[in-house]
């Protein structure tokens, strides 16, 4: 093809490249953008979550695809002897700790385990903060969080004492024999209670949809990026016969 003096005959090898260039790199923008509506489907999910009456906790055992983000509230009294502490969680740049502690459900042999704020660590970090605990019967409400994550760990040592690196529900059923439900109540409201000056500061669920928009636009750039490119490289000043 020659227009304007100048000649486009790029090779097959490289028009081969660019049309897989482009096909793979629009195929992950669209898959990106199907993972956007995908979370913008969940967020909408847990938004209408929010406004739902909470789940009332009792024996019957918790199905964690049911409740998983929900309100839910259990009335029973904590067991201050399992307090486990999640060491190096920041607050406001301050180091400090998650309090979990079981509370045993009213009326039966039934835990569940209560992440119920933040508090400072200590000057020394051999002297751990004193959590103050109800003795009498509560109502505790909150969102259910999954009780089960992998961690990176950078230590062997994920548990020393009442301390432990993170928290599993799994791992915490083990370690106390305590028959506890498989989520994890959220603390954010503890009625029948004075204030115990924990903080309950919980960021938003963010799936993060605009992340994968993101990616889209870059994928999609690419795409235009390899395009244009393939079309430079291959134009060229088509040679003048009558100057050689």
């Amino acid at each position: 093809m020659r227009i304007a003096g100048r000649e486009f005959n790029p090779p097959a090898w490289a028009t081969l490249a660019m049309i897989s260039g482009v096909a793979l790199t629009v195929v992950l923008g669209f898959w990106q953008l199907g993972r956007a509506d995908t979370k913008q489907l969940l967020q909408n999910r847990i938004d209408d979550f929010a406004k739902q009456a909470p789940v009332n906790v009792g024996a019957a055992e918790l199905k964690v695809d049911e409740v998983l983000l929900r309100p839910i509230e259990a009335r029973g009294r904590f067991d201050a002897r399992h307090m486990v502490l999640i060491d190096n969680r920041l607050h406001k740049h301050q180091p400090g700790y998650h309090v979990y502690m079981p509370l045993r459900i009213a009326g039966t042999d039934k835990y569940i385990l209560v992440n119920r704020g933040w508090i400072a660590a200590g000057a020394e970090r051999n002297r751990l903060p004193a959590v103050k605990t109800p003795e009498q019967e509560v109502m505790a409400h909150g969102t259910a969080v999954p009780g089960s994550e992998r961690f990176m760990e950078l230590s062997s040592k994920v548990a020393d004492g009442n301390v432990w690196q993170n928290m599993m529900v799994e791992r915490f059923r083990q370690a106390t024999r305590l028959d506890v439900h498989p989520i994890i109540l959220q603390q954010t409201e503890l009625r029948g209670a004075p204030d115990d000056g924990l903080i309950r500061d919980w960021p938003p669920v963010d799936l993060k949809r605009n992340t994968h928009l993101a990616y889209a636009v870059q994928w999609f750039a690419l795409a235009a990026a390899i395009f244009i490119y393939w079309l430079v490289i291959n134009v060229r000043r088509r040679s003048d016969p009558t100057t050689s």
